[in-house]
């Protein structure tokens, strides 16, 4: 089998698309998906736009999906951003090099905005041990 993107990567959603002005826990991402233990995973958040409020996301890991905290610094390849109207509207992309088995996105919003911002969420696992992906 050729290795290609179809067959290595896998794509979940954490953070809907949505409109918010409220802080928000993305779903869980289980990286030992359909036991194809991904070893590596990048987050993506698209951030549309931002009227109002300061949109600051975490990306937090786990071994259990049950307890959650910040992954550290040095497991991420790129910074966590705090989205405003003065950088909205971009794709930000965050590497996770740390060995927990579940990831989630998380956002804090900050200021009280009126109307917030429209931005959601994804995780991309890749490098999986067993390949092809299963996709349901």
């Amino acid at each position: 089998m050729h290795p290609n993107p179809y067959n290595n990567l896998l794509a979940k959603r954490s953070l809907a698309p949505a409109a918010r002005t409220a802080s928000a826990n993305g779903t869980t991402v289980d990286r030992a998906e359909d036991d194809a233990m991904f070893q590596d995973a990048l987050v993506v958040i698209d951030a549309g736009v931002v009227t109002d409020g300061t949109h600051t996301f975490e990306v937090q890991e786990s071994d259990d999906g049950a307890s959650w905290s910040a992954a550290a610094d040095e497991d991420l390849q790129g910074a966590e951003p705090a989205v405003t109207a003065a950088n909205d509207d971009t794709v930000y992309e965050i590497g996770y090099l740390g060995a927990k088995r579940y990831v989630r996105v998380a956002v804090t919003v900050t200021g009280g905005p009126a109307t917030g911002g429209v931005y959601g969420a994804a995780v991309v696992l890749s490098n999986p041990r067993r390949a092809p992906v299963v996709r349901a």
